[in-house]
């Protein structure tokens, strides 16, 4: 797997799809320009996924009932691959988070970062 994400996430995942009374929502994880650190992460609640996604499923809390989709374009999956995502709660607020192991520098925040660039 590219890309892994938490039971918490999961949960927090399902949680936003049921608040949306959609089934078909799938959580989509980007990487754009910008930033402080000149990348960012964004995301979003998607009701496609496109052919050059990755999508990832995974069991909220072994219900195999409740399945939640992620979708990584290619581009983004570049920056993403080996990233583990996931969702915290704390007295900043509730965010999802990703663990990146490609990124050489983030901000404060965690929510831009930068890559070592190849020569």
């Amino acid at each position: 797997m590219n890309v892994d994400f938490t039971d918490s996430a999961a949960r927090k995942i399902q949680s936003l799809i049921e608040e949306e009374a959609n089934p078909n929502l799938l959580l989509r994880i980007y990487v754009t320009g910008g930033g402080c650190s000149g990348l960012q992460y964004g995301f979003t609640l998607d009701e496609t996924s496109h052919p050059n996604d990755t999508l990832i499923q995974k069991t909220v809390d072994d219900d195999a009932s409740k399945v939640v989709k992620v979708a990584v374009d290619a581009i983004s999956l570049q920056y993403l691959t080996g990233a583990k995502v996931d969702y915290t709660e704390d007295l900043s607020g509730a965010q999802f988070i990703i663990h990146n192991p490609n990124a050489k520098t983030k901000c404060g925040c965690g929510s831009s970062f930068s890559v070592e660039e190849d020569d």
